[in-house]
């Protein structure tokens, strides 16, 4: 496959981004430097942080790649390298894409490392990654931010700057990783859109291999796999928009085939362990993760086991917006997001002996009624969980069986920032808050205008804060007593060295569900 850009222009963006990051600690330097471009042109990462180790992720790219190389990584205590705590060699086949899913285990808990790896005379950049506190300590502190849908065409990635500048623990990223979609013209106003999507739509492995490799070309989305670890779900555009199962929005009949390239190319270009390679389209994604005593982390697949979009438009797939006068089907109590198994999975996972529960998954839980009539029926949009509302009943009920005190949800893929209250009635506002809800917005995909978002909340008051005008991704600072949030905001989507504002603070306290303004 032939790379994205040349190796002398991608110099100059990575030299012009570093410019930009120069008051960045001296490892994310390293991220944006561009020796041995050829080999390790799409960076390298590091997720699923435990406390004895971590995955470590690179591919290897350029041109006479052999069928089979042999790759060498390091893991040290030390920025120097002169402290090694760990250290392997890995095969990098043409099979998988020569993606390699490095495992460092044996390391000590709740530590910062710094990694690399080496392959065919070349050496990668460094990384930054740590490990996760051991599961019995007494930890203060969890910093973590949350992004999503980061649309190449629709803008660039000052979002990933900044956030590369902040002192995080760890990276939730909850959905559309990649668009699958073609290309498009993106004219506007002032010109073509300065980037567009290589090819057409991704059909094959190929395809889907090329997506991933233009995505990872961004120095600035390099810059933050290589300061923190990432904890990461997806959501529907790694696959095709809106699809549901074995059910594509076109309901074409070769979907399932797609599925397999699709989840495999997925599994290839993230810091996933060996143990997840996929079988065909299958692949585990749900997990959790303890943070010491302080909070268990649990991630959800919300597009694999659910059932199809209830009354889609004729003769298509995916999703609609209409009211449940005009779809019963809404109602069905049988219907399920998350597929029974992995319900079950969540109900179990639940953990009221730690101060916090952290839900990560890929879209907005709290109901949202688009009907500004209040005599009307109500009219919802059927692709994300106002489509399956009897599962999302499932899971609160979860909450309050298990008693939680403090479950704050985090959610992606509706280009705009909420803060809500779920409750056990949406309807009711005498109805019990039983968690807190932050659905981040995109990094750059573009969303709904903004006085359509106005008109609607008026109709939705457990929905604190609702803004699609907005671009960028949420910080938190966690501790046992209560949890405070950043909404950082992109001045100019389209500007890679933008500035970027805090639009707004909330903060939960401990022990009282619901967000409040600061």
């Amino acid at each position: 496959m032939s790379l994205i850009t040349t190796p002398d222009s991608r110099r100059r963006r990575l030299l012009q981004a570093s410019i930009a990051a120069a008051s960045a600690p001296l490892f994310i330097r390293h991220a944006f430097a561009a020796d041995a471009v050829d080999r390790f042109a799409l960076g390298l990462a590091s997720g699923c942080p435990r406390p004895g180790g971590m995955v470590l992720w690179t591919r290897l790219t350029g041109a006479d790649l052999p069928p089979k190389a042999e790759v060498s990584w390091e893991l040290a205590e030390d920025e120097t390298f002169s402290r090694i705590a760990a250290r392997g060699i890995e095969q990098a086949i043409v099979e998988d894409a020569h993606s390699v899913h490095a495992e460092a285990q044996g390391l000590k808990p709740d530590r910062w490392y710094f990694y690399r790896f080496s392959a065919l005379g070349a050496r990668s950049m460094v990384g930054r990654t740590r490990t996760a506190p051991a599961a019995d300590a007494d930890v203060s502190r969890l910093r973590f931010a949350i992004a999503s849908c980061q649309r190449w065409d629709h803008g660039r990635y000052a979002a990933w700057a900044d956030m590369a500048k902040q002192d995080l623990d760890l990276v939730l990223f909850l959905g559309d990783y990649i668009y699958e979609s073609a290309a498009i013209s993106n004219a506007s106003a002032s010109g073509p859109s300065p980037r567009v999507h290589i090819g057409g739509l991704c059909r094959t492995l190929p395809e889907y291999r090329q997506r991933y490799a233009q995505y990872k070309s961004d120095p600035a989305l390099q810059a933050m796999h290589a300061r923190a670890p990432w904890i990461i779900t997806w959501d529907d555009h790694e696959v095709d928009n809106d699809w549901a199962g074995d059910s594509s929005q076109g309901l074409e009949p070769d979907f399932p085939a797609r599925r397999v390239a699709a989840t495999k190319a997925y599994w290839e270009h993230m810091p996933f362990p060996k143990a997840m390679r996929p079988q065909g389209h299958e692949i585990r994604i749900h997990e959790r993760y303890d943070w010491g005593k302080l909070a268990r982390i649990m991630t959800l697949d919300c597009r694999q086991y659910r059932d199809p979009q209830v009354c889609p438009k004729p003769g298509r797939g995916g999703s609609n917006t209409l009211s449940i006068k005009d779809c019963p089907a809404f109602l069905d109590p049988q219907r399920t997001f998350l597929g029974l198994p992995q319900e079950r999975w969540l109900a179990q996972s639940w953990d009221a002996t730690r101060p916090w529960n952290l839900l990560a998954q890929s879209t907005l839980m709290a109901q949202m009624n688009w009907q500004e009539n209040p005599d009307a029926p109500r009219v919802h949009w059927t692709d994300g969980w106002d489509g399956y509302p009897a599962a999302r009943e499932r899971l609160l009920q979860g909450l309050v069986d298990k008693k939680l005190a403090n479950a704050v949800v985090l959610g992606g893929d509706v280009h705009a920032n909420y803060v809500a209250d779920l409750k056990q009635d949406f309807n009711d506002a005498k109805s019990r808050v039983l968690a807190t809800e932050f659905c981040g917005t995109s990094i750059s995909s573009q969303g709904l205008d903004q006085s359509r978002i106005d008109r609607a909340l008026p109709h939705n008051p457990h929905l604190r804060y609702g803004r699609g005008d907005q671009h960028g991704y949420m910080c938190f600072d966690l501790a046992a007593g209560g949890l405070s949030v950043e909404l950082r905001t992109v001045r100019e989507l389209w500007d890679a060295n933008s500035a970027v504002d805090v639009s707004a603070r909330f903060a939960v306290e401990a022990g009282r569900a619901g967000a409040s303004p600061v």
